[in-house]
Parts: structure tokens; sequence; C-alpha cells
């Protein structure tokens, strides 16, 4: 009886619960549910991004018969975007910085790269705005042709992806701050990381395969 009131002592000086206990039970393949449903998700998202580069691809030079103006190929601005996909890069680096720190419970650190990484998230998405504002100002639109069209959908998806990604991160920030969430549930973080390291993986694809090779 003594073992036990010390073991839910103990539990409840960490945080930890039957509730966490029940809902992070590793399934066979030694993960738990909420890892392996994020694996799941992210498989999929990569046939979506598959599909979309394909399209891309495919309708590169394109640019109809009825319609006329530039392809996205011909107002790149490389060094800009490069800087660009650098900081978002980086974000990858505080990210990981994020991870480690709730880890060693340390949650002021941990706060702060969690911050550091969704201004870094955020600075890219500002520079895509910034990108695309200037291609519209040289004429070339979403409907200007079929390969804007196809640009546009790549690029605009993948702002989304990291928008959402720069939302994930700012909610951790709120409940590390407010003390919901623990090293004992660093896992959540850690699943979060998963999906930022996703969204740069897709955009160093995207860099190369868009804007490097001619």
């Amino acid at each position: 009886m003594a073992d036990t009131a010390e073991t839910q002592t103990s539990e409840l000086a960490y945080g930890r619960t039957d509730w966490d206990d029940h809902h992070h039970l590793p399934t066979n393949t030694g993960l738990t549910n909420e890892k392996v449903t994020m694996w799941a998700f992210l498989g999929s998202d990569c046939l979506l991004f598959g599909a979309l580069i394909s399209t891309y691809l495919l309708c590169r030079n394109r640019v109809g018969p009825a319609t006329k103006g530039p392809t996205a190929a011909d107002l790149f601005d490389i060094p800009f975007t490069s800087v660009s996909s650098f900081v978002l890069l980086m974000s990858s680096l505080t990210m990981v910085l994020a991870v480690t720190s709730i880890q060693r419970a340390e949650m002021e650190r941990c706060k702060l790269w969690l911050l550091t990484t969704a201004a870094l998230g955020s600075i890219f998405i500002a520079g895509q705005v910034y990108e695309f504002t200037g291609f519209y100002r040289e004429g070339l639109g979403f409907t200007t042709n079929i390969s804007s069209s196809a640009f546009f959908t790549l690029t605009g998806f993948h702002g989304v992806h990291v928008s959402l990604g720069i939302v994930m991160l700012v909610t951790m920030w709120v409940l590390v701050t407010r003390g919901n969430l623990g090293p004992e549930r660093a896992e959540t973080i850690e699943i979060i990381g998963l999906y930022w390291h996703f969204v740069d993986i897709v955009w160093i694809v995207i860099f190369a395969v868009v804007y490097l090779i001619p």
C-alpha cells in the first residue's frame, strides 16, 4: 500500500495520470497511436505533393493557345527565394532544439525555440507573399495560363501547410506557458516536429524541381 501511494504521488508530481498512460500505449509497431496517425497523415501528404509536383512538371512550359503572359520561371528571383528557403530550413534546427528542451524539462528554452520556429516560418510565408505579389504585378496570376495555375497551386498548398504548422507551434507555446504541457508529454512536441520537418523536406524538393531545374 505504501509503495502504491508513493507511486501515485510520484505520478501526480510529474503530471502523469492513468489517462495519459491509456492514451499513449505503444502499438505493434512500437510507436504510440498518435505518432502512427501522424506518419499515416504524412504518407498521404506525400501522395498529394507528388501529384502536384508531377502536374507542375507537365504544365510548366504550357501557356495555352488562347492565353498570353509569362511563366513563373520567367520571373523567378533565385537569390531571394534561396534566402527564404534557408530561413525555413533553419527552423528545422530550432524545432529540434524545442523537442530536446522539453525532454530535458527546460521549459523556458522550449518556449523560446517554439516561438523562434514559428517566427522563422512566418518570415518564409511573408517572403512567399512578397514573391506572389511581385508575380502578380508582372502580369502573372493564377489564371494567366496553365503553367501559372500549376505553380500557384503547388506552392500555395505548401504555404498553407507551413501556416498550419505555425498555428500548431503557437498553440504548443500557449500550452507550455500555461503549464498544460510538460516533459511527460514531450511526444506531443515531437509529433508536431515530425510535421514541421516534413514541410521543410517537401520545400527542398519543390525548390529544386521548380526553381533550380530548368
